[in-house]
Formats: C-alpha cells, sequence, structure tokens
C-alpha cells in the first residue's frame, strides 16, 4: 500500500466513523464514547499525514508510533461502543475490524522501522 492510498484509508476512516456517530442512539454515553473516538480516528490520518512529512527517520518513527496508539484507541473506543449498544451494531463491527487492521499496518511500519534503526546502530558500530 502507498503512502497517498494510506492517507486516503485513513480519510475514509476518519468519514466513516463521523458518520457512524449519527446512526446511534443519542444517549448521553454514546456522546462521550463518540467525542472520544472521533478524536482519535481523525487523529489517526491527520497524524499519518504529519508522519509523511517528517524531517528525519527518527521523527517519521515517532510519528508513526503515535498513529499506532490512535488506531488502537479508537479500537478500544469501538469496542465500549459494541458493549453498550443493541442497534447498528454491524457498522462499529466494521468500524472496528478497520482500526484493527490500521492499528496492525502502523504496527507493522513500527517494527520494521525499529529493526531499520538497530540494524544502522550495529552497522556503525561494526566499522
Amino acid at each position: 500500500m502507498t503512502k497517498d492510498e494510506l492517507k486516503l484509508r485513513t480519510k475514509k476512516f476518519a468519514v466513516d466513523i463521523i458518520f457512524l456517530s449519527e446512526k446511534l442512539d443519542k444517549k448521553y454515553y454514546n456522546t462521550i464514547l463518540f467525542n472520544q473516538l472521533i478524536r482519535s480516528a481523525t487523529s489517526v490520518g491527520a497524524n499519518y499525514r504529519s508522519a509523511c512529512r517528517a524531517k528525519s527517520d527518527a521523527d517519521f518513527s515517532y510519528k508513526i508510533k503515535i498513529v499506532e496508539e490512535e488506531a488502537d484507541e479508537s479500537c478500544y473506543w469501538l469496542e465500549l461502543l459494541l458493549e453498550v449498544n443493541k442497534n447498528n451494531l454491524l457498522d462499529v463491527e466494521l468500524a472496528l475490524k478497520e482500526s484493527k487492521e490500521l492499528t496492525a499496518i502502523f504496527s507493522a511500519i513500527a517494527i520494521k522501522l525499529k529493526i531499520k534503526a538497530q540494524e544502522k546502530i550495529n552497522s556503525k558500530s561494526n566499522k
């Protein structure tokens, strides 16, 4: 997946979450949960765009970890919504699936960056 494709995917995730908020009951607890969810879901794409403009490999790695954390946080809020709602659960389950996939993608990127950084350190040590 290219950077541009991932940018579009994270933006779609945010938009889908925003529209999902309109489908659930307007109960107080849903409002609280969605306020948190919308913050974390929109932060995934915003922080990924920021990471793509990183000034160094270390900066990119740091920012990708933030993206990973925000995607995982979105999973948490979606899991709570599943627990407390009885209708439109398919939409919440689909959003949770996407959130988990995004978390996995950014976790894999973070792991690869960590390995790359360690290899760079090791190659400098061996010289």
